[in-house]
């Protein structure tokens, strides 16, 4: 039998919300994760979270790394870093530990890279 330590589980596991689809509720993953579509609630993961251009989010957000090209309405909490894309729409706080912001994307809320948010997460 192979064994397999959790950052080989987080890297092979990669999960996909495509366009068009909706879904209320809350999702724990973790590995990645990638959101073409509508969520109504709150995601943890223990990968990347991606949210694409048409992908919508309203709830909270709570990983290792995301980067953002859509629309997100609520906290956002990322331990290392967080790319906001040119499309991306933020409507909400941050805590992150770094940030990269490209010009045209939109940020309307209270940013925190003082505390450390991985102790956040737990």
């Amino acid at each position: 039998m192979a064994k397999y330590n959790e950052n080989e589980l987080t890297s092979n596991n990669i999960n996909l919300i495509g366009q068009g689809t909706e879904i209320t509720g809350d999702i724990n993953c973790s590995g990645d994760l990638r959101i073409d579509g509508i969520l109504t609630g709150n995601i943890t993961s223990k990968g990347k979270i991606v949210i694409g251009e048409t992908g919508k989010i309203k709830g909270e957000i709570a990983c290792r790394n995301s980067d953002i090209s859509g629309i997100v309405e609520g906290k956002i909490t990322v331990t290392e870093l967080l790319a906001l894309k040119t499309t991306a729409r933020i409507n909400g706080d941050i805590a992150t530990s770094k940030l990269a912001i490209e010009p045209g994307s939109r940020f309307t809320g209270y940013c925190n890279m003082s505390v450390e948010p991985e102790k956040e997460l737990e």
